[in-house]
C-alpha cells in the first residue's frame, strides 16, 4: 500500500483527547455507558457492512443531516469512528466512515473477543481506503440503503434480511459470490433476493456468465439475482444480451438502472425488467421462490 499517497489524499485522523491510543475494559466499558442506541445500530452496521458515507448514514439512522454531522464528529473526536476521504477537484468527496480504534473495541467487547489494538484498526481502515473495491462496497451499501431509506417513510415495507458479501459467501459455498442478498417485504409477502451491482466494468457476457452460478445453488437459495446497473444503456444491453442469450433453467432474473430508479422511487420502485417478461415492476412484485414444506426462502 502506498503510504504516502493516502497520507496526501486522505486526512489524517485526529489524537485522542487523551493522547493515547491505550485501550483497556475500564475505557470501553466507560465509553459504552455512554452510547445511546442509534449509535449501538451504527457501529453495528459498520461491523456487518464496512464503511458508509456521510449521506448513507442519515439515510439509515438519522433522517438529518445536522444532526448526523454533529453526532458522527463527536463520536469521531471519542475514536469510536474513523473516517477518510480521496481528494478529488472540484469540490470535496464526501466522508467515508468506518469503526475506530474504541468503536472496533467496543464490537469486540460485545461478541466477547478480544480488543484488538488501536494501530490494526487503524490499519484496516488505510487498507480500506486504498482498496480498488471500494467504489464498488460503497455502492452495493447505497443499494440497500436507498431500500432502508424508503422503508422509513412508508408504513409496512421494511428490508428484514441485509446480507454482505462474505455473509453470502459462508451460504453459498464456491458456487457463486453474490454482492448482497436482503428479504424485502412491502405488504404481507416477503421477498427475497440475491444482487449483483454493476460498475460497467466488466464484459457482458462475463456479468452473464455469473448465473450459472446461481443456477446451481439448492432450491432453498433460488432466490431472483438482480443485476442493479449504472446507467439505462448499460441495462439496456444486459437485458438485450439475456434474452438473446437465455438465462439457466429454474433462475429468475431482473434488471434495473440506478439513473433511472433515481426518479422513479429508487430500488423498491416500479424499475425491475423481468427477463422474458414485458413492462417493469416493483421489487416487491417479484416472484418469490416457494420451498419445500411451504417457506418462501431459508434465510
Amino acid at each position: 500500500m502506498d503510504r504516502s499517497r493516502l497520507i496526501r489524499d486522505i486526512p489524517p485522523t485526529r489524537t485522542s483527547a487523551s493522547g493515547s491510543f491505550r485501550l483497556t475494559a475500564s475505557v470501553v466499558a466507560g465509553e459504552l455507558a455512554r452510547l445511546t442506541p442509534r449509535d449501538r445500530r451504527i457501529l453495528d452496521l459498520l461491523d456487518q457492512h464496512q464503511t458508509f458515507t456521510t449521506d448513507q448514514l442519515v439515510d439509515l439512522v438519522f433522517g438529518s443531516t445536522g444532526r448526523a454531522r454533529n453526532r458522527l464528529n463527536t463520536l469521531h473526536d471519542r475514536d469510536i469512528l474513523d473516517r477518510f476521504r480521496h481528494y478529488q477537484r472540484p469540490g470535496s468527496q464526501a466522508w467515508r466512515w468506518t469503526l475506530g480504534p474504541v468503536g472496533a473495541a467496543l464490537v469486540a467487547a460485545g461478541n466477547g473477543a478480544a480488543l484488538p489494538r488501536p494501530a490494526a484498526v487503524r490499519d484496516a481502515t488505510a487498507r480500506l481506503a486504498m482498496s480498488p473495491t471500494l467504489a464498488h462496497l460503497v455502492t452495493v451499501n447505497g443499494f440497500f440503503v436507498a431500500l432502508s431509506a424508503h422503508a422509513r417513510t412508508n408504513p409496512g415495507a421494511r428490508l428484514s434480511a441485509w446480507w454482505n458479501e462474505a455473509r453470502c459467501r459462508e451460504a453459498c459455498g464456491n458456487l457463486v459470490r453474490p454482492d448482497g442478498h436482503g428479504v424485502w417485504v412491502d405488504g404481507a409477502r416477503p421477498v427475497p433476493f440475491w444482487v449483483e451491482i454493476d460498475l460497467g466494468t466488466e464484459p457482458l457476457r462475463r456479468v452473464a456468465g455469473k448465473l450459472t452460478g446461481y443456477a446451481a445453488l439448492p432450491p432453498r437459495r433460488a432466490y431472483p439475482v438482480l443485476f442493479w446497473l449504472p446507467t439505462a444503456a448499460r441495462e439496456s444491453n444486459l437485458y438485450a444480451h439475456l434474452t438473446r442469450a437465455g438465462v439457466p433453467d429454474g433462475v429468475t432474473v431482473a434488471t434495473a438502472a440506478a439513473d433511472h430508479a433515481a426518479g422513479a422511487g429508487g430500488p423498491a420502485g416500479p424499475v425491475w425488467r423481468l427477463v422474458g417478461h414485458a413492462g417493469r415492476v416493483r421489487l416487491a412484485e417479484l416472484p418469490a421462490p416457494a420451498a419445500e414444506g411451504g417457506a418462501p426462502w431459508d434465510g
